[in-house]
């Protein structure tokens, strides 16, 4: 089930969404032109979490490969598991 949202919106806003709705705009009415803002305003926020997380392994993607260290997922684990042990006895 759906909840509503209500919004007033008077003066030179309410006259720009007029001209946006109804027989010469381009949406049909103010309820429509509100989500599609929304929905734009929701993939910008996406877009811009992605671009960080981009940002953020650059240096990685760019990396020559000789940067690149060599590792054994299991041996961490099992050194891990030896330091927690040490460490509560």
């Amino acid at each position: 089930m759906s909840e509503g949202v209500n919004v007033r919106v008077t003066g030179k806003l309410r006259q720009f969404i007029n001209e946006q709705t109804g027989e010469h705009g381009l949406y049909e009415s103010a309820s429509e032109y509100v989500r599609d803002l929304i929905r734009r305003d929701y993939k910008k926020k996406e877009s811009q979490k992605w671009n960080v997380l981009v940002k953020q392994l650059q240096p990685g993607m760019n990396a020559d490969e000789s940067e690149f260290v060599e590792f054994d997922p299991e041996e961490i684990i099992k050194t891990a598991k030896k330091e927690k042990n040490a460490n509560t006895a």
